[in-house]
């Protein structure tokens, strides 16, 4: 397994800045939000996508991938009930899955818990064959650029629509499309009511990549969570991508949430 870390943690940094401090500091890999580069990706040419790449070759690590797909541009929605908007959201889908090939990412996480809640006018299962028609469409262009789409399970305060990993699994074997798989959140999943490693060991496979974070969203090892369990349990499944530090409290500072998590992370998943 592979350590990597979230760009948006360095509010206001310059990514070749993220890439240069993260590589110095021992991480391999950096996960990139596309809204910290621009309003929308289909507004970066292709000499700044070559520009990034470079900066990150110089730099000597990974771009791993995108999250947090949909903050910008506002008003997209994958399964809401106007068709327009899926469209739309369809379109910017595959404008952020080839921005991610062209950089050299591998995953997309999608999480974006506001664009995915189900609309007032609408049942859970409406909602859901809106966003696996969606997702279906999303994976062909995922095959096409050599990348894979991750539905993301996230809590019931930060969205209603896939609360659990078990309901990502059941999206990812409803599209049945082999770019589109499931990644797991440790804060998300100590919301579940059920022991963690359980929760890994179903997800199997499916899984292509992890957000490493307290159960409070803090950095792992900042908090109680304790990551050997999670460690031994993606042993156990044959996880080898990357475990991406990926936080939600910024304090006290980046570079310290950036060097302790690191630090925490290699200790606990050398041991055992």
């Amino acid at each position: 397994m592979k350590f990597s870390i979230c760009n948006e943690l360095f509010e206001g940094w310059q990514i070749e800045d993220v890439f240069r401090t993260a590589a110095e500091l021992g991480y391999e890999g950096v996960e990139i939000a596309p809204f910290t580069l621009a309003d929308s990706v289909e507004d970066i040419p292709r000499s700044r996508r070559r520009e990034i790449v470079k900066a990150a070759d110089s730099n000597g690590v990974e771009i791993v991938g995108l999250h947090w797909l949909l903050v910008k541009p506002e008003g997209l929605y994958i399964n809401h009930p106007d068709e327009a908007i899926r469209r739309r959201t369809r379109e910017y889908l595959d404008a952020l899955i080839r921005f991610c090939g062209d950089v050299g990412g591998r995953v997309l996480v999608f999480g974006s818990p506001k664009q995915r809640n189900v609309h007032e006018s609408l049942t859970y299962e409406q909602a859901w064959e809106y966003a696996r028609e969606t997702f279906a469409h999303c994976a062909e262009t995922a095959g096409d650029a050599g990348v894979y789409l991750c539905i993301e399970a996230l809590p019931a305060r930060e969205t209603n629509f896939i609360n659990t990993v078990a309901e990502a699994v059941r999206m990812v074997h409803e599209v049945n499309k082999p770019h589109f798989r499931t990644m797991l959140d440790v804060k998300s999943m100590c919301s579940e009511g059920k022991p963690v490693p359980r929760i890994i060991e179903e997800a199997g496979e499916l899984v292509m990549h992890v957000h490493a974070n307290d159960a409070g969203g803090r950095g792992p090892g900042a908090g109680d969570t304790d990551f050997r369990e999670i460690a031994a349990a993606l042993r156990k499944i044959g996880f080898d991508g990357y475990v991406s530090v990926e936080v939600f409290d910024f304090k006290p500072d980046p570079l310290t949430i950036a060097v302790e998590s690191l630090e925490y992370l290699k200790k606990t998943f050398g041991s055992g």
